[in-house]
């Protein structure tokens, strides 16, 4: 009888300390870049980051941090962040990234929730903190001193913590499945929910963006995230940069159009990541000034948080830009899916091809994925609509220390997204709507991002969003509340008809709003709750445009 076999392989585990000891080693001469508040740029070298990164982790440790101890950051994108994505986890705590946008009962609310230990807070930002500092339970805040000024009365020094040093830090011994980072989820129904990632989660995530079928994040890039650093790690964006040594910039609180246009073009940049709303104004200045900026041919642009119209990705491709897109959640750490064409979609008309990179895309690999209704799991037949349920190792199997949401997971272990998609035979995840979102009229379903979508293709219309309304014979039908580009003027008439060829009659808006802006998470995407609720009497006792 033959032995038992077994494998021969390291128990190696995967944690970010090893990514930062290799960018000290292998990358240190290469830049990051960081827009101050005053918009002049902080420039140091992998070297000092890791360093300093270092120093954050001793320091901690100083003051008695112990392994799974949360310390909270509230600060926009740039190198102190940075700093704190990698220390913090070396010292063994927990990375806990605050959501700036969100009202400070919610940020109080959160911090008390984690227990947050330590704070680590931007010195502009500091009067957003003291409308919720006497509400949380920390230990200790410390300042970073982004415009020079003294670091406040009663808070602590960032640089001085720093400045105390020795050099002489050890890594705890880290367990690849201990916690390294946290975040929220925005809290739209119901209280936010708090997502805890492991290093190796971390870690893989960052080996799943630098293929080169997803975001193929490489050392020969320059990547920019816009996206902030406070929602899902800024997508995981910065970890897997570090990882392979890729120059960095950070645009800082500055996230106007001119602003990241002036970034990308001074410093060539190659890889940006954000939501839709950043790069529709991006879009529009590009537009309105083609020749203006000197960008890199070729930048890549991820696009995720909602669905990118598909509008939107033939006005990139018009000025020699490309947009990548991928969907993804605070629970999927957050890369699911993404949208590049394979090889056997690539000889197809253009219009199918557009089609194609306007849908979420297909899973990345480890990430599985499976479209679940009343009839059980969904075919693959691009028609067919569920509930989107997802599961691999760097998505979440449980909330922090709330079990009453156990019921976002099925009896056999899929995440429940709330997304309502439809996968075609090639395997491309279409998002039609979220659960809540999704239009019910006389008894038939249709999807609002579908609409949305086709009139933000109207040449007159920047954004456009599309709720459903109550109505007393239909159940509920489309609202579509419209801003329209600047200088420009239309019609609901004109738009009812831009949409008539592309959709049953049944699915067309019975109104159209005008607005000059459509509210929004603190994520970037339309809140629609607040527009149904704004306008839930209009079929009732409004006339319909």
């Amino acid at each position: 009888m033959a032995t038992m076999i077994a494998s021969t392989m390291m128990a190696y585990p995967l944690t970010l300390t090893h990514l930062l000891e290799r960018a000290g080693k292998l990358f240190g001469p290469v830049e990051i870049v960081s827009r101050r508040p005053d918009k002049s740029l902080h420039r140091y070298t992998y070297a000092d980051f890791v360093r300093r990164a270092k120093a954050l982790a001793e320091g901690l440790k100083r003051l008695g941090l112990a392994k799974g101890d949360r310390v909270g950051t509230l600060m926009w994108n740039h190198y102190a962040h940075l700093e704190a994505y990698f220390g913090i986890p070396a010292a063994g705590g927990v990375l806990h990234t605050l959501n700036l946008r969100l009202h400070p009962d919610e940020i109080a609310y959160i911090v008390n929730h984690a227990e947050d230990r330590f704070l680590i807070v931007d010195d502009v930002l500091v009067p957003l903190l003291r409308q919720f500092e006497d509400r949380i339970r920390v230990e200790r805040i410390f300042v970073v001193p982004l415009t020079g000024q003294a670091v406040p009365e009663g808070y602590d020094d960032y640089e001085a913590l720093l400045a105390e040093a020795t050099g002489d830090f050890a890594y705890p011994e880290l367990d690849e499945n201990d916690p390294a980072g946290m975040c929220y989820t925005s809290g739209t129904t119901g209280r936010p929910k708090g997502v805890v990632y492991s290093h190796r989660a971390l870690v893989l995530h960052s080996f799943a963006a630098a293929l080169a079928d997803t975001l193929a994040v490489s050392h020969r890039d320059t990547v920019l995230p816009v996206v902030p650093m406070f929602h899902v790690n800024a997508w995981g964006v910065p970890f897997a940069a570090t990882m392979v040594g890729a120059k960095q910039v950070f645009p800082g609180p500055h996230l106007d159009p001119e602003s990241l246009l002036a970034l990308f073009e001074s410093e060539r940049v190659t890889f940006a990541a954000g939501v839709p709303t950043i790069w529709l104004g991006v879009l529009q200045a590009l537009d309105r000034s083609p020749r203006r900026w000197s960008l890199v041919p070729g930048m890549r642009l991820a696009v995720g948080g909602s669905a990118a119209p598909e509008a939107m990705i033939r006005g990139f491709d018009r000025h020699g830009l490309r947009v990548i897109h991928a969907w993804g959640m605070t629970e999927t750490t957050p890369l699911g899916t993404v949208s590049h064409l394979k090889s056997d979609l690539a000889e197809r008309p253009v219009e199918e091809q557009y089609a194609y990179r306007a849908k979420q895309g297909i899973p990345v690999p480890f990430v599985e994925v499976r479209v679940v209704n009343d009839d059980g799991e969904a075919p693959w037949d691009g028609q067919t609509m569920g509930e989107l349920q997802v599961r691999g190792p760097w998505v979440a199997a449980a909330y922090h220390n709330q079990p009453e949401a156990a019921s976002s997971w099925t009896a056999d272990g899929w995440f429940r997204t709330g997304d309502v998609a439809t996968i075609d035979p090639h395997g491309y995840v279409k998002i039609t709507d979220r659960v809540k979102d999704l239009i019910k009229s006389g008894g038939e379903w249709i999807s609002s991002v579908d609409l949305e979508n086709a009139l933000m293709a109207h040449p007159a219309v920047a954004e456009a969003a599309v709720v459903g309304v109550a109505h007393p014979k239909w159940q509920e039908r489309p609202l579509a509340v419209v801003v329209k580009k600047e200088g420009a003027e239309v019609t609901p008439e004109e738009l009812r008809a831009f949409l008539a060829d592309k959709f049953p009659k049944w699915w067309l808006p019975d109104a159209f709003v005008f607005v000059n802006a459509i509210p929004r998470t603190s994520a970037g995407k339309f809140l629609k709750a607040k527009l149904r609720e704004q306008y839930r009497d209009i079929y009732g006792t409004a006339d319909a445009g």
